[in-house]
């Protein structure tokens, strides 16, 4: 595997399957890596083929005390790069758990490192689970929110005391993990047309709520999302007292979450929940290449869409009356059907 020594996130990143593969290969590294991070720098590392990419969230004061907060079963990619992640790993045991995370204390110790962090693994497919170190992440991570729901801590907060030189609150046996939380990135993007990025003009947004849902967002109706950044638009977590009710809430808050006038991956999430391989837990970096190569559920995704734009114009409808904002009765509901309906290929 060759990557780039500047950074991450998939770029600069080829994998070279013979000696013949090396030189394009490099090059073409090199050329990305330098585009992206000012650097062409590359380097080898062995390839681990159909890993599990788990990574152990950490936290170290500046008194010397370093703990580990469990790890994140991150392996659901799409080109290197993460869209949903979910605690614990079905993966990882209580002594696999114990080994990896000591290894990421060692790794942020020696690196004398102050702050929440991220130290992340690859564990191969063999029965023995042989975990490799891939990169330490110096920062908080988008996927926080699930270590946070079911350790019950704040890292936000943590980070901030940390910085103002206080010691950490607790000790490694006090940290206990309860529950389970899966957490969906929502994209502006279309997952069946290789992740091409939707930019444009939120019309209309309906967000889902209930027992064991967690929103971090900050996007709203009238909104325009730009082309020149990462399309990150939210991110939705469910939470539950194990994997199948904290899928369960998913599955049911998926459906009230619409957001019209632009694509977004929603319809990708449903189709992983659905999946017998995700419930099983039986997935590795290679799983979302897998689900998309399948064509099974595509004949339904016409059917959420109707129904997704139905529901949003009867809310329109409904809040349009009840604020008395158009001028004629449905004035206003009828022109964002319109636009929704055109969006999503509709009319």
């Amino acid at each position: 595997m060759l990557k780039a020594a500047s950074g991450g996130g998939g770029k600069g990143m080829r994998l070279v399957g013979s000696e013949q593969e090396l030189q394009p290969a490099l090059e073409a590294a090199q050329s990305e890596a330098g585009r992206a991070f000012g650097d062409g720098e590359v380097y080898l590392e062995k390839a681990i083929l159909n890993p599990r990419h788990i990574e152990m969230q950490v936290l170290a004061d500046e008194h010397g005390n370093t703990v580990y907060l469990g790890e994140r079963e991150c392996s659901i990619q799409r080109r290197h790069q993460k869209v949903m992640e979910e605690v614990p790993s079905p993966l990882v045991d209580a002594e696999l758990r114990r080994r990896m995370g000591e290894v990421a204390v060692r790794v942020a110790q020696a690196a004398h490192y102050h702050n929440a962090g991220t130290v992340e693994f690859l564990v191969d497919p063999t029965l023995e689970k042989n975990f490799y170190f891939l990169e330490m992440n110096t920062r908080l991570q988008v996927e926080h929110p699930v270590t946070e729901l079911v350790t019950g801590l704040d890292l936000v907060e943590l980070q901030i005391r940390i910085a103002a030189g206080e010691k950490l609150p607790f000790r490694q046996e006090d940290i206990l993990i309860r529950g389970h939380a899966i957490e969906c990135r929502i994209y502006a993007e279309d997952a069946d047309n290789n992740f091409f990025p939707s930019p444009g003009k939120i019309e209309t947004l309906m967000t889902p709520a209930g027992p064991g849902i967690r929103l971090d967002s900050g996007v709203y109706a009238g909104w325009t999302v730009p082309i020149d950044y990462d399309p990150l638009l939210a991110k939705l977590i469910g939470y539950g007292q194990d994997r199948q009710q904290a899928i369960a809430r998913l599955t049911r808050a998926l459906p009230e979450y619409f957001v019209g006038g632009i694509k977004t991956n929603l319809g990708l999430f449903r189709r992983i929940l659905e999946d017998g391989d995700f419930q099983s837990g039986k997935i590795d970096t290679g799983y979302l290449d897998r689900l998309l190569a399948a064509k099974v559920g595509r004949e339904d995704m016409g059917v959420e869409k109707s129904v997704a734009a139905i529901a949003a114009a009867v809310f329109i409808v409904l809040d349009s009356t009840a604020n008395q904002t158009a001028t004629k009765p449905g004035a206003a509901a009828e022109s964002s059907w319109k636009r929704t309906a055109r969006t999503e290929g509709l009319t």
